[in-house]
């Protein structure tokens, strides 16, 4: 997947600007958007995932929740962890061409 359609989710920005970006990113054509956060941005994160989801594209489809810990250097010198989680928004077909907006099944 491309790096256009990655979200990277901070702290310093209402859970709006980043509903913007995914429904923008959907405008243009992508298939499949990817939101990136880290920490405290967690949360926003997953705001911005549901209102996506349950107020502008309804036939949006939540389709990989990907959660880890990645260790981030601090100034001075020691280390943390710090926890992670990748969100991946795609279109089903069944929701693009009109049909259920229920998950695939398996």
């Amino acid at each position: 997947m491309a790096d256009d359609n990655v979200v990277y989710v901070g702290t310093k920005k209402s859970p709006m600007d980043y509903v913007l970006a995914i429904v923008t990113q959907f405008n243009r054509g992508s298939d499949e958007v990817v939101l990136k956060a880290r920490g405290g941005a967690i949360s926003r994160a997953v705001d911005a995932a549901e209102i996506v989801k349950n107020r502008f594209l309804k036939d949006l489809q939540i389709l990989d929740i990907t959660t880890g810990t990645e260790e981030l250097e601090n100034e001075d010198g020691t280390t943390s962890n710090v926890s992670s989680i990748s969100i991946t928004l795609g279109k089903t077909a069944a929701g693009a061409a009109g049909g259920s907006n229920q998950p695939p099944k398996t």
